[in-house]
Parts: structure tokens; C-alpha cells; sequence
């Protein structure tokens, strides 16, 4: 009988195998059809055990029960439901409508799978060994469900369209001949996209890709430290939170939830660079314990993300560089430890409202991390961070990192501006400690009153004159515009004229960085 011939009234065509038979009824049936031996080392898919004919069905007949199959048994919904079976040729069902379920398990394919452009319902590949999936504008309407799967040569779903959830936990993919393991870039998820264990060697690209509600990455381990990027997904939109932190290994656990105490956890594991620029994100990025291996080249990228809450709570990458420039955050939580060092981190542009820090994160700490992000002075970062300490009522931090941004100023600036600067700082800190303006008038005033006490003091006319005072003739001397009648009254001579300049200079020094640091606190507020 030749393929078409009687199918629709269910006959069994001639050509089968009997393995193939019993496929043909258990998909009329809508049951399992399980050729597992019982035997976990023999049934295992990636395992070097081989499969013989008994456990073999061509790949054509399984397209032809999916495109065209038989009609299901009375009663009954048709199903292709298949456990420990090895299927040859190329399972090809490239723009194709799949109506029944597909649900295959354990199964090992000899050549790679081809999807594109095919629509299914909800179609589910679970703990199956192929070469390669090739699923380019794939279509599913519910699922679409790879856990467990191995992929020697790539997964792509470039532009496929995944009307729920898409599921990659524990798979492992290896790199195809472009260097890219996942290829899917224009994806988009209808709600979940789970990759907890993923384990994937080449890169993972997501660019331009959408997710409508988050995106795990629990425990996955991505590696490609030859090529650029590990991770490479720019533009990527994230309906809730973005999870690259650890997962449960070795038991039950529930995804999304934070492992049971006792039980034994992975981190997820970057070696090789991260991009997310660009990206959105509506409630966090989360990257609570992560670990990154990046060389001198390689980079976290996280330039111009828009997201509520950055957890940047990993460990501190060793190498590399991390790139927050243009990112806008409302809740920056993070730790001491977690930020690399000067000259690999980059800052410019980047917009947090609230600092939420983790552990201990004392303020010369926090100063560090500033400097750490401008090797060449930017006032930038200095005024976000003393803008964030003022509106959590740090009014005394924020004045401290204003003053620490004047200072770092000062080493750019000519040598004369500099010994300004240097006259500024000792005497009124900028400004912004006033108080030292007091403690300065009174040393001189004191020291001055001391020395004038025993300066001859002849008057400058015969006329009247006031009673010689040294304490009003010094403060006269420091106040600058102000006259107490007493400087203009008596006649220096040798080096106390020297030592009543040197006071009213001092006096005018001291008036002019006073006046200097009012007028930009004044600015300021």
C-alpha cells in the first residue's frame, strides 16, 4: 500500500516495520508507545549503547503521521507519544501544520530535526539526543518543551514564535559551525523562558528577543571564552525579572524558588562576556552569586538598560570589564565586594535613584567605587551619588563625596588653581565644612592679638585717637570692607607692616574661600 492509500480509513499500511506498526497504533490510540529496555544504561539516549531495528522507525513515517495520519480509534484523540525510540533519516516537518500532540521522551535521533516555518500546538522533546534542531520561525501555539535534550551541533529558533513557555532546563548544547550554541535571536515567548542548568558551549544569542514574563538562567553554566560574547543578547526585552543566579541541583525542587535549606545548589556561570544593552526589563535583573570568567576583551555589558532594580551581587570579575553606561535603575542593590577594580568599570551616564546595599558598603568604600569608574575625572558620578545620599536624608555623606569630587578636580587643574585649590580645602574644605572658617579666625585673631600686644604703635596724627587695642586692630586687620577704626589709626614700621599685610592677606584668603564655598553650596541646594 502506498503512503495515502486507506489512511484515512486507518488500514495499516504494508511498508512498516513492526516497530513503525506499533507507532501507527499507539498514535491511533493516543497512548505511550515505550520501546525502553528497563535497563537505565542501555535506555540512556546520550549514552554510547547502540539501538538496533527492534527500537528503530524511519523519520519519513514519523512526518506522515503528523502531517497526514491515520483517523484516532473511536473515543480516542490522536497522539504521538513515543519513550526509547530511535528514529532514522531526517525528521523533516519544515512548514508543516502539526494538529496532534507531540510528546517525545528519551528518544535519539540519528540525524537533526527540522522546524522552520512548521506550526504546532504544543509540541515537547524531553531528554532526547539529536545533532541539531533547526527551528527558525518555528510556530507553537501552547509549549515547547527541550529539557534534558543534548544538541551536538546547535539549536537555532531565530524568529520562532513560542505561544507559552519555552523550556531548556539541564539541556546541553554544543557550538555549531558559525560558534553559536542557542541561536535565537527575534524570539519571542509568550510567558516563560526556563534555561535553569542549561548548559551551553558556543554562544547563547537572544538579540532582540522578547519574553513575556521572565527569563531563568538559574545554575546554567555558559561558556565560550574564545569568542566575544557568552551571552550576546542586546535589545532583549523582559517582561519581570532576568535570573542569573544559583538553582538546586540533585533533588526536587520547585522553579523560581529559592532552594530548601541543605540542599545543594550551582551558580550560574559566565565564562566569557555578557551584552544586555539596550535591554528592558520591568522588575529586576538579578545576579546573585554569578560567577564571570572574562579575559582583558571580554565584558558585562550592561549599557543603557532600563530596569527597576539592578541586584548586582555576584562575585567580583577577576579580568574583563563592566560597562553600566547610560543605564537607568530605580533600585541599585549591590555589594563591596561584587565591583571590579579601577579602569575596568564604566559609569558614565549611568542613573540610579536609591542605593540598597548589601553587607557593609562604608562611604570611603563607595568613593572608591566612584574612582574606580573615572580614571579620567568626571564630575558625573560624584554628583548621582551625592544626589541619591541627599534625597535618603545623608546630608553629611553627600557633602563628603562633593568634596572628594572637588579634590579629585583639583588634580587636573594648572599649578596656580591647584594651590588655590590647596587654600580652599585646608581652610573651608570647599565650603563644605564652614566651621573650619571660625576655627581659622580664631587661631589668627589670637595669634595676632598676642603679637600686636607688643608692637610699638606710635598714632599717625597728633589730632585724637582711639585707645590702642591689639585684639580690634587685628580683627580689623582680618575683617576685608569692614573698618572697626583701628587699622588706619597707628603707624607700623619695619616687620610688623610685614606682619599686618601677611594678616590682611590672610584676612582676604580666607573672606574669598568662605564666599566661594557659600555660593556653591548655595548652587546646590
Amino acid at each position: 500500500m502506498t503512503e495515502g492509500d486507506g489512511v484515512r480509513d486507518g488500514d495499516l499500511p504494508d511498508d512498516l516495520t513492526a516497530a513503525e506498526a506499533g507507532m501507527w497504533q499507539a498514535f491511533r490510540n493516543g497512548t505511550v508507545y515505550d520501546l525502553s529496555s528497563g535497563d537505565a544504561q542501555v535506555d540512556d539516549p546520550h549514552g554510547g549503547h547502540p539501538w538496533g531495528p527492534e527500537r528503530t522507525v524511519r523519520a519519513r513515517i514519523v512526518c506522515w503521521l503528523l502531517l497526514d495520519g491515520p483517523p484516532a480509534l473511536a473515543g480516542r484523540v490522536s497522539s504521538l507519544k513515543l519513550a526509547g525510540v530511535r528514529i532514522s533519516g531526517t525528521l523533516d516537518l519544515a512548514g508543516g501544520t502539526v494538529t496532534p500532540y507531540l510528546e517525545l521522551r528519551g528518544c535519539r535521533f540519528d540525524d537533526e530535526i527540522l522546524l522552520p516555518e512548521a506550526h504546532f500546538t504544543t509540541a515537547r522533546f524531553v531528554d532526547c539526543a539529536a545533532p541539531r534542531l533547526e527551528a527558525a520561525r518555528v510556530h507553537t501555539e501552547g509549549d515547547l518543551h527541550l529539557p534534558r535534550c543534548r544538541f551536538l551541533g546547535g539549536l537555532r529558533l531565530t524568529d520562532a514564535h513560542i505561544g507559552t513557555d519555552l523550556l531548556l532546563n539541564q539541556a546541553v548544547v554544543y557550538r555549531d559551525r558559525s560558534g553559536r550554541s542557542i541561536a535565537a535571536d527575534g524570539m519571542t515567548v509568550g510567558q516563560d523562558l526556563q534555561a535553569e542548568l542549561l548548559e551551553s558551549h558556543g554562544e547563547l544569542s537572544l538579540r532582540s528577543a522578547k519574553v513575556g514574563v521572565s527569563l531563568s538562567l538559574r545554575g546554567a553554566r555558559l561558556r565560550n571564552p574564545d569568542g566575544r560574547f557568552a551571552l550576546n543578547a542586546p535589545q532583549l526585552t523582559v517582561g519581570r525579572t532576568l535570573y542569573l543566579t544559583p538553582a538546586g541541583v540533585g533533588g526536587p525542587w520547585q522553579s523560581g524558588t529559592t532552594p530548601a535549606r541543605g540542599t545543594r545548589i550551582q551558580r550560574f556561570e559566565c565564562q566569557g562576556g555578557i551584552r544586555l544593552d539596550d535591554g528592558r526589563f520591568g522588575d529586576a535583573i538579578d545576579l546573585e552569586r554569578a560567577r564571570f570568567t572574562l579575559t582583558d576583551s571580554q565584558e558585562l555589558s550592561l549599557r543603557r538598560v532600563q530596569v527597576p532594580e539592578l541586584r548586582f551581587l555576584g562575585e567580583e570579575p577577576q579580568r574583563g570589564g563592566v560597562l553600566l553606561s547610560g543605564a537607568r535603575v530605580v533600585n541599585l542593590v549591590d555589594r563591596a565586594t561584587s565591583w571590579p577594580g579601577p579602569g575596568r568599570l564604566h559609569m558614565g551616564g549611568f542613573a540610579y535613584e536609591n542605593l540598597v546595599p548589601q553587607g557593609p558598603f562604608p562611604l570611603t568604600r563607595r568613593l572608591g567605587w566612584v574612582a574606580a569608574a573615572t580614571a579620567e575625572y568626571n564630575p558625573e558620578p560624584y554628583e548621582r551619588l551625592a544626589t541619591v545620599l541627599r534625597a535618603a536624608g545623608e546630608d553629611e555623606d553627600a557633602r563628603e563625596v562633593l568634596l572628594a569630587k572637588q579634590r579629585r578636580r583639583r588634580d587636573t587643574l594648572p599649578l596656580a588653581a591647584k594651590l588655590w585649590g590647596y587654600a580652599q580645602d585646608l581652610t573651608v574644605a570647599y565650603g563644605y565644612r564652614p566651621g573650619r572658617a571660625a576655627v581659622w579666625m580664631a587661631v589668627l585673631w589670637a595669634a595676632g592679638t598676642l603679637a600686636f600686644a607688643h608692637a610699638p604703635h606710635p598714632p599717625m596724627g597728633s589730632g585724637g585717637h582711639p585707645v590702642w587695642d591689639p585684639a580690634l586692630f587685628v580683627l580689623d586687620l582680618l575683617l576685608p570692607v569692614i573698618d572697626l577704626g583701628q587699622a588706619g589709626q597707628w603707624r607700623l614700621s619695619g616687620g610688623w607692616q610685614w606682619a599686618a599685610a601677611v594678616m590682611i592677606l590672610l584676612g582676604w584668603i580666607l573672606a574669598t574661600t568662605v564666599a566661594a564655598g557659600a555660593t556653591r553650596l548655595l548652587r546646590r541646594g
